[in-house]
């Protein structure tokens, strides 16, 4: 599947962080939809399918990690990154305990984000 095909769901309470992670996936060749937290994502979640769901974990409201326990609940089986710029040990595994298929940290590297992308997308991957 060409990666025009693939859509990702980048939720981000920092526009700024948003804005650019969107851009250069955009440029990357995939389709980028953005929300600014975890309440809009599962609100966009229920109304599109996404390929993959990229979550900052320190936002307001709703954080990561109760957005990640909501997306097993509702879509089972989601391909879901996380992202801080806050990360400590016990959240890593909390967040890979609860199915992440990977977290890293902020800033993001996009050469980092674009081979993680590329193994969710690998043939090869069963999550």
């Amino acid at each position: 599947m060409p990666k025009s095909a693939k859509r990702i769901l980048l939720v981000d309470d920092e526009e700024n962080a948003r804005v650019a992670l969107s851009r250069l996936l955009t440029r990357e060749g995939y389709i980028v939809d953005t929300v600014a937290n975890g309440f809009e994502a599962l609100n966009h979640l229920r109304e599109h399918d996404v390929n993959l769901i990229v979550t900052d974990i320190n936002m307001p409201e709703m954080d990561g990690i109760e957005f990640l326990r909501e997306v097993n609940k509702s879509f089972p089986g989601s391909n879901v990154v996380m992202i801080t710029a806050y990360g400590g040990v016990e959240t890593y595994i909390e967040a890979i305990n609860l199915g992440a298929f990977e977290y890293i940290n902020k800033p993001v590297r996009i050469e980092e984000l674009k081979s993680i992308i590329d193994r969710v997308f690998s043939p090869q991957v069963s999550h």
